[in-house]
């Protein structure tokens, strides 16, 4: 009997526990994906216990400026860690910027994810994936594009071989540019910064194609990976690429990545085709395609299931040990390095103009 009953009172505790909110720091503010963070407050799944930006023009002007106290705003790093003891702690500032987050959230024990991608530099990633492997904590990287129903759909369908043998996979992500869709000037101005972003469209963009390709291939890297980087608007981006084509080559198939801030209109589409069939997916929701010689209408995938909806819920999930994160999956660090190793290969192959290997 009272054995029963404190299993009972364990579940109880663990469905508690599970109810509250994640206690999270936010580690820059100039991110404009930084409304993804106010979503979360509003739906309950997060607490902010504090917010960290170093630029004072910033630091009390961005969107969780009048929802979090005032009080719970830092100038510096260390300080909003130690006084606030996040769980966790998502960054919003520059692709640059996520060395120093993890570097300070790893020695201290603190689970860290990052906007996409990983880091600016192959360099920089690697030092990050050191620390959290040292320190033993969750480093991930979120992706709009894990979150889409449409994707896990074709990911299961290539899963059970319903298009035979995969031989292509063309991935376009972009839109008509940071600038021309009204992107704030705080977050343009390291965007467009080539040591501060990494690159341009290559790097903005071109991570979404090499994280869904490395998703959907089983972790597999690339033989050879060759790359066209292109200014169309110098006027505007004189200081990085606005247009990257990658091709990934392997043993036995090929992935197109179309990354571009000169799309007509945005999107993050993409085709797989196999020997038997191929699958199109449109937008986050709607798929269409050809299967066992029959066309498939364009249609709804399945909803997806929390926490595998949404950034947030994942993280809290994964802290939780509720779920277990596999090497290949789109978040993991794993399947980032390489993505960043691929990314990394695209501008070299650029800079010489020759397929180059993977470092």
């Amino acid at each position: 009997m009272k054995q029963t009953f404190l299993i009972f009172l364990g579940i109880i505790m663990s469905f508690a526990l599970s109810a509250q909110p994640l206690r999270i720091g936010v580690a820059g503010v100039t991110h404009d994906h930084l409304g993804g963070v106010v979503d979360a407050l509003k739906g309950g799944d997060v607490e902010v216990v504090g917010v960290w930006e170093s630029d004072p023009r910033y630091l009390h002007r961005n969107s969780l400026t009048g929802i979090v106290p005032d009080a719970l705003f830092f100038s510096r790093l260390d300080q909003m860690l130690d006084q606030t003891r996040p769980e966790a702690v998502v960054a919003y500032g520059s692709i640059k910027d996520h060395l120093a987050v993890v570097k300070a959230c790893a020695r201290r024990g603190i689970h860290v994810m990052v906007e996409k991608p990983l880091g600016a530099t192959l360099k920089d990633a690697e030092k990050m994936a050191k620390m959290a492997r040292r320190y033993g904590i969750l480093l991930l990287t979120n992706y709009e594009t894990t979150w889409y129903a449409s994707n896990s759909y074709v990911k299961q369908q290539v899963e059970e071989g319903r298009l035979g043998k995969l031989f292509r996979i063309d991935v376009y992500d972009g839109h008509e540019g940071p600038a021309e869709i009204g992107c704030s000037q705080k977050f343009l101005d390291w965007l467009t910064d080539p040591k501060l972003n990494g690159g341009g469209a290559v790097i903005d963009f071109g991570c979404y194609g090499a994280n869904l390709a490395t998703w959907l291939l089983d972790g597999k890297e690339p033989d050879k990976v060759f790359a066209i980087l292109r200014q169309n608007k110098p006027s505007v981006y004189p200081k990085v690429d606005d247009d990257a084509q990658i091709v990934l080559q392997y043993k036995d198939l090929t992935v197109h990545i179309g990354a571009s801030w000169c799309w007509p209109t945005g999107r993050k589409d993409m085709y797989v085709y196999g020997l038997d069939g191929y699958l199109y997916q449109r937008t986050p929701e709607k798929v269409s395609g050809l299967q066992g010689g029959f066309v498939l209408p364009e249609f709804s995938a399945p909803a997806l299931s929390a926490p595998y909806d949404n950034s947030f819920r994942y993280l809290k999930a994964a802290i939780g040990g509720e779920i277990a994160i596999g090497p290949n999956d789109p978040s993991s660090l794993e399947n980032n390095l390489t993505v960043m190793r691929i990314l990394d290969a695209a501008i070299r192959s650029a800079r010489k103009g020759e397929a180059v290997e993977l470092e």
